[in-house]
Formats: structure tokens, C-alpha cells, sequence
């Protein structure tokens, strides 16, 4: 169905692009996913993508390399990134990057195209909150097509995202406080510096 609606809206829109969030598992969990699903992800899905958004876990395994689960070098998750790449989609944006190098107290995402790869930290917030990966994946996608840049959809992604999970924490809901945080999905503020990894 997800090949097929992308095909459709290709077919009517040649300039829509389709961002693939797949969600797997993580490195706490493992996968958590009925274990059908992963293969359809990473031979049929995952290749049609034009961006593709993926948790350092589930980067992992899409590109076979398990290691990536636990901290890792940069090099080696550029070349997961490249990997993937290489699959078809032209941009990966990582998610709770655990590299060797990184802070305990922060939390990671780079972003990786053709033009070169770009990471940002924000402070690790004492929270879990299910749904921050699609809001993750819809805001850098939307960045990205305004900006054209992405170092600056890296940069308002992480400024955005980092409101709303403020805001959710302050409420002390646990459903995410989007339209709380509307302001800064908006109008995200250059909190954050994005710096240039290659």
C-alpha cells in the first residue's frame, strides 16, 4: 500500500517526495516490530524514500552493520548514512546518535546528502515521549523543502522539536504538546548551532 500511494502521488505530483520514518526499534528495545515488517522496510520501502529517517538502531539494520546499536565512531555511521544512500534516498536524517565522542546529558541527529553531513545536539530532556520521531521526520522534511539547506532544516528541527518536548515536560502530559508549542514548530528560534562533520 505505502509503495503503491507513493507511485500514485509521484505519478500526479513529479516534484512530491516521500519521507519514510521506519520505525523498528531502537536500542533499548531492540525491534519491536512484527519481524515481517523490517525486510519490507529495508528491500521495498526504504529505496523509494527520498529522505529517510531512521534511529542510529534502525540505521543499524537497514545497513546490516549491528555495531551501530552501541556508540559509535562518526565514521562509521557516515558510512551507514552513505549505505543507505545508496539504497535511493538522497538525504538521511539519524536520530538519537550515540557516537563515542558525544555527552551523556545531550542528545544527537545528523543529517547526510550529497553536499555533506551536518550535526546538532540539544540537552537530553528527562522524558520519554512517544510520537517525537514523526514530528521529528515531518518538521525536517518541511525545513527542507523551505530551505532548501540541510544544515538550517537540521538547525529548526532541533530548535522545534526541543520546544515541544519542553513544553510536554513542563505539562507534565504525556502526550506530546504540539499545539501548545505551536510557536516554536512555526517560528523555531536558531537555538542551536549545526556544525559541519564532512
Amino acid at each position: 500500500m505505502i509503495l503503491d500511494a507513493v507511485a500514485r502521488v509521484k505519478a500526479a505530483n513529479p516534484e512530491a517526495t516521500y519521507t519514510c520514518d521506519p520505525v523498528m526499534g531502537n536500542a533499548k528495545s531492540g525491534c519491536f516490530v512484527n519481524p515481517e515488517i523490517p525486510p519490507i522496510i529495508c528491500e521495498r520501502v526504504v529505496p523509494v524514500a527520498d529522505i529517510v529517517t531512521p534511529n542510529q538502531f534502525e540505521l543499524g539494520f537497514i545497513t546490516g552493520r549491528d555495531a551501530l546499536g552501541e556508540p559509535s565512531p562518526l565514521a562509521e555511521i557516515l558510512a551507514a548514512a552513505d549505505q543507505v544512500r545508496a539504497m535511493g534516498p538522497g538525504t538521511v536524517l539519524i536520530t538519537s546518535v550515540d557516537r563515542e565522542e558525544t555527552p551523556e546529558d545531550v542528545i544527537e541527529m545528523i543529517a547526510v546528502t550529497e553536499a555533506g553531513a551536518w550535526s546538532v545536539t540539544t540537552p537530553r530532556l528527562p522524558l520519554k515521549a512517544n510520537g517525537s520521531g514523526d514530528v521529528t521526520a515531518a518538521l525536517f522534511t518541511a525545513h527542507l523543502h523551505t530551505t532548501g539547506s540541510p544544515a538550517q532544516a537540521l538547525g529548526r528541527t532541533a530548535a522545534s522539536i526541543f520546544g515541544v518536548l519542553e513544553e510536554t515536560l513542563t505539562s507534565g502530559e504525556r502526550e506530546l504538546q504540539i499545539v501548545a508549542a505551536q510557536e516554536v514548530i512555526a517560528n523555531p528560534p536558531e537555538r542551536f548551532e549545526v556544525t559541519r562533520v564532512r
